[in-house]
């Protein structure tokens, strides 16, 4: 077979986007250029690796099993090229970062500040639903660098915390538990709860939270967005069990409000990692540091103004580790 490493990223990411279109866009190409490169890929196979609905695509089975050898030799390819870059010594090339969807409310902050100081590096940031979808892509070696909560101990990873992550229960202002000072958990009692889908790093915090204090929330929504969650909560469809992190512009501006629970904030830690197998390129090194380096005074001025400063930065004093 004569495969082009392009027709392989394009291949990867109309399987990852479910949508020809919508990976023209990722990739600035034209949708015909796309789809000339899946039937030239399709041809050298000598196999349907999509079956088309109208603008969406799904993956044959000769595809699925495609995506994964496809995935493995760009995988590959870019380790080839992070070995490369640490023989040259020069801080150029292409750092990915994939993150989780609660990370998006301050990664791209810190990517920015990052990129100020390192402009010669080409950052791409890859989003992801929840915590199971980037261990994939971090196992398939799609992103060099992960932003996550809870650390995967499916596959061997290093993760390094740099920042407390606080959980809180919020509901809409003037909700009847917002005007009780360290309500227990049990006040909880009947009142409807909207929550992340399986999966999500929140939703087992939150799983776990409640199994400690021997509690279980009348759940009446699951969703897979933080967005729609908020939504949900101003409207006054139920309570939530969030990060703080994802609903600050909210809080401050009244449209939610952080209930005084027993136990609560949950403090969690952020965390960067990588695979243990992998070699990380000068890029990846520079940005490990300056997450490590800046990520924790970032996130402590943005929790301030939400809760008391001392307990964020003491659990995070008590989890982080040293830099090495």
């Amino acid at each position: 077979m004569n495969i082009t490493f392009r027709q392989l990223r394009v291949f990867t990411e109309v399987a990852q986007q479910g949508s020809m279109a919508r990976a023209a866009d990722t990739l600035h190409l034209t949708p015909p250029a796309i789809s000339m490169q899946i039937k030239e890929l399709e041809t050298q196979v000598g196999l349907a690796l999509f079956e088309r609905h109208g603008r969406q695509v799904s993956m044959t089975t000769a595809g699925e099993y495609f995506l994964v050898h496809a995935r493995r030799l760009l995988g590959n390819l870019k380790q080839a090229d992070d070995a490369m870059s640490r023989f040259k010594r020069l801080e150029h090339g292409l750092l990915t970062i994939g993150i989780v969807s609660t990370a998006k409310y301050f990664v791209p902050h810190l990517l920015a500040r990052f990129h100020e100081e390192h402009q010669g590096i080409e950052v791409r940031l890859r989003v992801v639903g929840n915590r199971e979808q980037l261990v994939t892509m971090m196992e398939a070696g799609e992103v060099d660098l992960s932003v996550m909560g809870r650390p995967p101990r499916e596959i061997a990873t290093r993760a390094e915390a740099f920042a407390a992550h606080p959980l809180v229960i919020v509901g809409p202002p003037g909700h009847p538990l917002g005007k009780l000072g360290n309500a227990p958990v049990s006040a909880l009692e009947g009142y409807a709860f909207i929550v992340r889908e399986q999966g999500s790093g929140t939703r087992t915090a939150m799983e776990t939270f409640f199994a400690e204090h021997r509690f279980e929330p009348r759940i009446t929504m699951e969703m897979s967005s933080n967005e729609t969650i908020k939504q949900a909560v101003m409207a006054g469809m139920g309570l939530s069990f969030m990060s703080l992190h994802t609903m600050g512009l909210e809080v401050r501006s009244g449209l939610l409000h952080v209930l005084d629970v027993e136990g609560t904030p949950v403090m969690r830690m952020w965390n960067v990692v990588h695979l243990q197998s992998k070699l990380l390129s000068p890029a990846a090194e520079a940005f490990r540091y300056f997450i490590i380096e800046r990520g924790e005074a970032h996130l402590l001025a943005h929790d301030e103004p939400l809760l008391r400063r001392d307990a964020v930065a003491s659990a995070s004093a008590r989890e982080r580790p040293k830099l090495s």
